[in-house]
């Protein structure tokens, strides 16, 4: 008898994290659901459901030898929300079948968390806090002292995807001049979003505050190093929301404990943290622990995503809210699972 298989392998996240009990049925109903999710599903469970699979959730290595055992496959919905170089994309686009990812859940929240750290780097407002509280408080024009307004602040943003294109919209009411950094994308893009299409080293120097959103790939780790962060204007944030490795980490904190630029950080080279960890204790460093996209109601999204646009390619129509890897750009990505978001 023919089976129609859902093979669910979703570490690190698990179905109830991500999926509402009315979108776990609407899964149910796109055929025989088998999850492994207290563990990534072995190799020799995955081989032998491989030849009546035809949706796979989560991030089961899927080369090309797989591919070829998996005749009736039709996507690969990736829901830890970054591709990874464990799936032939290439075979995957020959043979028609999808491979997503519901990132952009993760967007809204990521834009607002940075725009909330971008007012406090601006106005001093956690220093202001911890001063109060260990009475050194000071009022009035002497509390401002080394702060600027965001309002008006020229703006820079480094990576233009969709967290990139939330916080311009977010940021919009501020009236900021807003230069973007990202050689992926045509100028006409970038100018279409009232933005000025510019070099790294324009979008550094030129910008009183510049956040960072790009993906790691195999050709911009580490881009941002020494030599980067001299550039910015003294007293400027940088507020770092995508991953680590884009950044020369201890450049970054170099300057940071130099008092030459603020900064923000919503994620780590090794996470998590250790307790003992230096960066604990940097003045003008403003600490995130990776969760300024990990929302109850973002993690809902990546469930009803990921489902909604199954349901569609079980239908035989292409998938509408998820993002779809192209080989061009996903063979140079330098993602890795994370535990959290």
């Amino acid at each position: 008898m023919s089976r129609n298989i859902v093979l669910v392998d979703p570490l690190p996240r698990t179905l109830d994290l991500i999926m509402t009990p009315d979108v776990r049925r609407r899964l149910e109903r796109l055929g025989e659901v088998i999850i492994s999710e207290d563990r990534q599903m072995p190799d020799e469970q995955v081989e032998a459901l491989l030849p009546d699979t035809v949706l796979i959730f989560g991030q089961t290595d899927m080369p090309r030898a797989r591919l070829d055992r998996a005749p009736k496959l039709k996507a690969i919905i990736n829901v830890e929300s970054n591709f990874m170089p464990n799936i032939d994309y290439q075979a995957c686009v020959e043979r028609g079948i999808w491979v997503i990812t519901p990132a952009s859940a993760f967007a809204s929240p990521v834009a607002e968390a940075a725009l909330g750290m971008a007012l406090d780097l601006a106005r001093g407002i956690t220093v202001a806090d911890r001063a109060f509280r260990a009475g050194t408080e000071q009022y009035g024009l002497a509390g401002n002292e080394g702060v600027f307004r965001f309002a008006g602040a020229p703006v820079g943003i480094v990576g233009f995807g969709d967290l990139g294109k939330q916080l311009r919209d977010l940021i919009r009411p501020f009236k900021n001049v807003v230069r973007v950094f990202d050689p992926w994308l045509p100028g006409e893009i970038i100018a279409r979003l009232d933005c000025i299409p510019s070099s790294l080293d324009e979008t550094l120097s030129e910008s009183r505050v510049v956040f960072v959103f790009a993906s790691v790939t195999s050709e911009n780790e580490g881009f941002i190093g020494q030599r980067e962060f001299a550039l910015m204007q003294p007293g400027s944030a940088f507020l770092l929301m995508s991953r680590a490795a884009v950044v020369d980490f201890p450049a970054m904190l170099e300057a940071v404990t130099s008092g030459h630029i603020r900064v923000a950080t919503d994620v780590f080279p090794e996470e998590p943290v250790a307790p003992d960890d230096p960066v604990r204790a940097i003045p003008g460093l403003l600490l995130s622990a990776h969760r300024t996209g990990g929302t109850r109601d973002a993690f809902y999204e990546i469930g009803s995503m990921a489902v909604a646009d199954a349901e569609l390619i079980m239908k035989g129509l292409p998938p509408q809210l998820c993002r779809r890897a192209d080989p061009a750009t996903a063979s140079r990505l330098r993602s890795k699972p994370v535990a959290i978001s």
